[in-house]
């Protein structure tokens, strides 16, 4: 086992590897338990908090650069599994995060997460059909597009796909499909509106202290779509990552 406080270009004779050009000293705790993991960090990445362990083989983390505030996250990466940050994700507290058995979470750019979230490809111990011995829980992808917010304590289960430019309301669980530019709310979360843009400046200590209308805000016109029916919902994401 391999225990780091640093996220620096890092390699060990199980050939695990950490990926980044500029050491990040402060609230890091990586753990290696076994061979062949990754972690690949975007030049400009910002991270406030990260706890990292990887309890298998073959894992990968990648995180993206960021011109917004620093993320938290407590991340959990098992055998072939997948964690991917796209630019500009933000946290309020410490997300939790985690992929077992060759599924993957992924995040789109401009993602805002609020606090006690859990996005989770899995549910962390098996269960079975008695009749048949057959698993009837298997870990599943989990992927958030671009400019998508989650409200506080949403959690996001297997299978759960979100589009671009919605909103996941406060306490809701996302199990399936959601749309673009919808507000989804619920356990488990369905489509309250559609046709929607949100942007991140605060009602509160961000001016104007009233916003009435879009004039109010500097609008995010890449994502001011109405929702589409039947068509894709997540896009590739950007391609600083391309090359890996």
């Amino acid at each position: 086992m391999n225990k780091l406080s640093i996220l620096a270009d890092h390699g060990d004779g199980s050939g695990n590897s950490i990926e980044c050009s500029r050491p990040i000293e402060t609230g890091i705790a990586v753990t290696f338990r076994g061979r062949n993991n990754r972690i690949i960090v975007a030049e400009g990445a910002r991270i406030a908090k990260l706890q990292a362990v990887f309890d298998c083989d073959n894992g990968t983390l990648i995180i993206g650069p960021s011109n917004k505030s620093p993320f938290s996250m407590n991340v959990r990466i098992g055998q072939d599994a997948t964690v991917r940050t796209g630019a500009d994700l933000t946290t309020t507290s410490v997300a939790v995060v985690s992929a077992v058995e060759g599924a993957a979470v992924t995040f789109g750019d401009d993602v805002m997460i609020a606090s006690s979230n859990q996005f989770r490809t899995d549910d962390g111990h098996p269960i079975f059909d008695v009749a048949t011995g057959r698993r009837v829980n298997p870990a599943r992808d989990v992927v958030i597009g671009n400019h998508v917010w989650f409200g506080g304590q949403a959690v996001a289960l297997g299978g759960a796909r979100v589009g671009d430019g919605s909103v996941i309301g406060f306490r809701s669980v996302v199990t399936g499909t959601i749309p673009n530019n919808v507000i989804a709310v619920g356990s488990p979360a369905r489509v309250v509106r559609r046709d929607v843009a949100w942007e991140r400046p605060h009602l509160s200590f961000t001016s104007p202290p009233y916003k009435p209308d879009a004039s109010s805000v500097t609008r995010s016109e890449e994502y001011w779509n109405l929702t589409a029916e039947d068509v894709p919902i997540f896009e590739e994401l950007s391609g600083w990552h391309d090359h890996h």
